[in-house]
């Protein structure tokens, strides 16, 4: 008798009636076949009999619901994350732009400093219709300076940062309403006239959303906040593609140096705000190699469904892993190359070139005007615009 080892998926059991009927049906044993699910499923139908059906498998779980199943396979899937990584803009993000050369590049870095410190102080103490004034110019300033590949996508996100916030602070700082009750009788109990309707058509709600209130209290802490997040992330981002590191850095120099009289370390933070400015650029020089790691995982065409979640997990971490390994390389390498060259920790007796020339031409002088501009129109908007 040759019997051969069988997994059969679905078994059932078959619980007989207490009163049977006379008519029965026998299954005769059979060594060579076995009786099919289908089978068994008809004859349970015959006979009208309750059955109890118990699941194994070790295949598939189709009988049984996973919690992997549930979790996040759309936008979040490790295929599609991937391909954002490889298909992200590889466009100049805070690192110094050659070329086109303009204007913006011969201006003193001192007084794009001065103008950096404006424009943080300026929008947050003056009149709505200059901030958005500011918002417009800068914005027109880095479509005529900046590469287009390097305006849209910087002026893209930071729109995109801006834009959330307002409407996060418009809606948030003032728009649900508090159910105050008055203590005081209305005026016609007291004898009093009641107060006239506002001229002008006044309304301290400017829009409904359902439950929500857009008021003008919210509508000044979002344009603020907003406003003020634009100038400073696009102003900063135009004076590092527009500057090198040294000239920051001697223009940092230039106005801190009052300050060694007092024992503050100086030529040790202008280096380290150098070799932070520096290393920007490498860091950003690794992106490319990342999109590569990110392309040459996809091409491998790995079939994430069938790995595990732990499984997923690791390959991300191998590869970010990758990433800080190659960081941390450069930041090694730089180190070694500053040795080689003769730093031994003084930065008092290390020699930095900073600027050949700091001579005012006619650029500055022009910059100096808008700034002196902007200021007396902040001034002024206080008094005039109501």
């Amino acid at each position: 008798m040759n019997c051969t080892h069988c997994t059969v998926a679905k078994v059932t059991f078959l619980c007989l009636p207490s009163n049977p009927t006379p008519k029965t049906h026998q299954l005769a044993p059979s060594f060579r076949h076995f009786v099919s699910v289908k089978q068994a499923l008809k004859a349970s139908k015959l006979n009208k009999k309750t059955s109890f059906r118990v699941r194994a498998s070790s295949t598939d779980n189709s009988g049984t619901g996973s919690w992997v199943n549930r979790l996040p396979t759309g936008a979040l899937a490790a295929d599609k994350v991937l391909r954002l990584i490889a298909g992200a803009t590889a466009s100049p993000i805070c690192q110094y732009v050659s070329s086109p050369s303009t204007f913006l590049h011969s201006v003193d870095p001192r007084i794009k400093l001065v103008w950096l410190l404006a424009l943080v102080v300026v929008p947050a103490r003056s009149h709505i219709i200059l901030r958005f004034g500011l918002v417009i110019y800068l914005a027109l300033l880095s479509i005529w300076i900046l590469p287009r590949q390097a305006w849209m996508d910087q002026l893209g996100r930071v729109s995109l940062l801006c834009g959330i916030l307002f409407i996060m602070l418009g809606l948030g700082s003032d728009g649900v309403p508090s159910l105050v009750q008055s203590r005081t009788p209305p005026p016609a109990m007291m004898g009093l006239p009641n107060l006239p309707l506002s001229l002008g058509c006044y309304s301290y709600s400017i829009m409904k959303l359902g439950p929500l209130h857009f008021t003008r209290k919210g509508f000044s802490v979002a344009s603020t906040a907003a406003c003020l997040t634009f100038t400073v992330f696009q102003s900063a981002s135009l004076c590092l593609t527009t500057t090198t590191p040294e000239q920051l850095a001697f223009a940092l120099r230039w106005f801190m140096l009052p300050l060694t009289n007092i024992g503050v370390p100086v030529a040790e933070i202008i280096l380290t705000l150098m070799l932070s400015l520096r290393f920007i650029n490498l860091v950003f020089d690794e992106e490319s190699e990342v999109r590569n790691v990110a392309l040459g995982i996809i091409s491998r065409r790995i079939n994430w469904e069938q790995l595990t979640m732990l499984e997923t997990i690791d390959v991300f971490f191998a590869y970010f892993r990758q990433i800080f390994k190659n960081i941390f390389n450069h930041a090694e390498q730089i180190s070694q190359a500053m040795i080689v060259r003769g730093f031994r920790g003084d930065s008092k007796s290390h020699t930095i070139y900073f600027l050949s020339d700091s001579s005012f031409g006619t650029a500055d002088i022009v910059s100096l005007l808008c700034l002196v501009g902007v200021i007396a129109a902040a001034v002024v908007s206080d008094y005039l615009l109501v």
